[in-house]
């Protein structure tokens, strides 16, 4: 035996496996380092372009265009005003799983792996470029994205051609993590110059917070409005819902927002934000429900809003005898079709650019959106408005129309209990909740414990037929586990459907109840 036989190690039979693992993980993580750096490299592309089309908001994007109503309602479910961090987060992994399939083919072959970012950029490519809001270069953000992702995935497959062949290499082991930290920092240094490029969601708050609108006589609500322990009567402007359909905020600077109004009307209009500012500014509190919201949700909320008259600009352009609705149309595509009587009778649906007394926020519309009392908002709520066209519910279908939701939406009378909602002491027990029936008025609420004689509540005071209405009862509560239910009656003494129905085709039906334990 000589000295080299004597001092070799025996061999490990699992050794090779372990080695070819650690290749592919080195693979893996090469292909998500490459669609990072892509990604980041496209949204410094979109900061320099102006354009909101990044890869992963155009693919989300149209995601959200084509996604049936139930995995709609689904989504909201489940997490509710978080839906969109969520698709955003979703999208991002899935695009990560790829692209680590694709760096272990691309080592392999690269033709393989490189075929997979191919299709993914094609993707994202023709998402952004039928983005009502795309324009000439929408699609750009996503090319430059998977160009960069295809370069860098060559360059690490290349780098971890030697470890296929021989997994021990340790000069390669060592280019291959300087290689990575060096993307890895790269990324993270085009994501900051994306963010600094990208100054117009700055530059978009600083003319908004610059805005001196006009001021509400008062902030305050009205006198005896708010029932003892129920949700509070005004909405904070951070914590009103906001569902709609973009996954990026489109971006308006009030200098550059302009409104057309035009179609079935005698003479056109277009304005500009200070057109609005000059006119006569009502500021009127109405309650805003969306249509997806469950029995018993919290997709509603109460605000003081001040804007223009609809009514007034609608006058102006003098409507045709034939018109019958309107379409508004938002800055990113969104299109809703409301009824034209709705504008022009006694509900004063404005054209609102405030909130509780400050410009609205981003997410919620700004620099204008409409506010339309008594109508769920995917048929009348459009934010970042830019066009309104007079026409006939027969000419067009409005954006949720073709996805299974009814045309028109007037809002359907609801009631909720807020609170107790858990484990509460026996004895006196305050129930409260919420009721209403935008437009039309609540009358009467209430409240039945274990499906016993239904128990009138208390209502505070009605400050419109616009807002919902709070109420509260007290419970001599005895030990034991209860369940509590509420139902409401309109202006005109009809109560609530007791039966159960969905939110789609034009809002949810039922009784509210919550199971509460006394002890």
């Amino acid at each position: 035996m000589t000295q080299s036989q004597a001092v070799r190690p025996p061999t490990e039979p699992d050794g090779g496996r372990r080695s070819h693992r650690g290749l592919w993980v080195r693979a893996a993580l090469g292909g998500i380092l490459a669609a990072l750096a892509g990604l980041a490299a496209g949204s410094v592309a979109a900061a320099v372009l102006g354009s909101r089309q990044t890869p992963v908001v155009a693919i989300g994007s149209a995601f959200i265009d084509r996604v049936p109503p139930w995995l709609k309602d689904l989504a909201i479910s489940l997490f509710g005003t978080h839906d969109k961090t969520a698709l955003r987060t979703g999208i991002l992994l899935v695009l990560l799983a790829l692209a680590a399939v694709g760096g272990i083919l691309a080592v392999r072959r690269y033709v393989a792996g490189a075929a997979i970012v191919v299709v993914l950029a094609g993707l994202a490519v023709l998402a952004a470029s039928t983005r009502p809001d795309a324009g000439q270069t929408g699609f750009v953000p996503s090319l430059v994205a998977g160009i960069t992702a295809l370069l860098l995935l060559r360059v690490f497959a290349n780098r971890l051609a030697d470890l296929r062949t021989d997994p021990d290499d340790g000069v390669s082991r060592r280019g291959f993590l300087q290689l990575s930290a060096g993307v890895a920092l790269g990324t993270v240094a085009l994501g900051a110059l994306g963010k600094v490029v990208g100054g117009r969601r700055t530059a978009v708050a600083d003319a908004r917070e610059r805005l001196t609108l006009p001021v509400p006589p008062s902030l305050a609500p009205p006198a005896g409005v708010q029932a003892p322990g129920a949700t509070p009567w005004v909405t904070p402007n951070d914590d009103f819902y906001r569902i709609d359909t973009a996954l990026s905020v489109p971006l308006i600077l009030p200098s550059d927002w302009r409104l057309r109004i035009h179609g079935l009307v005698q003479r056109e209009l277009e304005l500009s934000f200070d057109d609005l500012l000059r006119r006569n500014v009502l500021h009127k509190w109405v309650t805003l429900t969306c249509v997806s919201n469950e029995v018993g949700g919290d997709l509603v909320g109460n605000a003081l809003w001040s804007g223009v008259l609809l009514k007034d600009l609608l006058r102006e352009a003098g409507p045709a005898a034939d018109a019958d609705a309107i379409k508004s149309t938002s800055k990113d595509g969104f299109t809703a079709g409301t009824p034209l009587s709705t504008l022009l009778d006694d509900r004063q649906a404005m054209l609102a650019f405030a909130m509780n007394g400050r410009p609205l926020p981003l997410e919620h519309g700004f620099p204008v959106r409409i506010v339309v009392p008594g109508l769920y908002g995917y048929v009348s709520a459009t934010k970042w408005l830019t066009d309104i066209e007079v026409t006939r519910f027969d000419r067009f279908e409005a954006y949720w129309t073709p996805r299974g939701w009814s045309a028109q939406g007037p809002i359907k009378l609801s009631s909720r209990i807020d609170v107790p909602r858990s484990k509460v002491s026996p004895g006196q027990v305050t129930v409260a909740g919420v009721a209403w029936d935008q437009h039309v008025g609540v009358s009467k609420v209430e409240v039945r414990v274990d499906g016993g004689p239904w128990q009138q509540a208390t209502l505070q005071a009605d400050a419109s037929i616009d807002t919902w209405r709070q109420w509260h009862w007290t419970w001599d509560a005895p030990r034991g586990n209860h369940v509590l239910q509420v139902r409401a009656f309109d202006a005109e003494g009809n109560p609530q459907v007791e039966a159960q129905a969905p939110p789609a085709p034009n809002g949810s039906t039922g009784l509210h109840s919550v199971d509460v334990r006394i002890g």
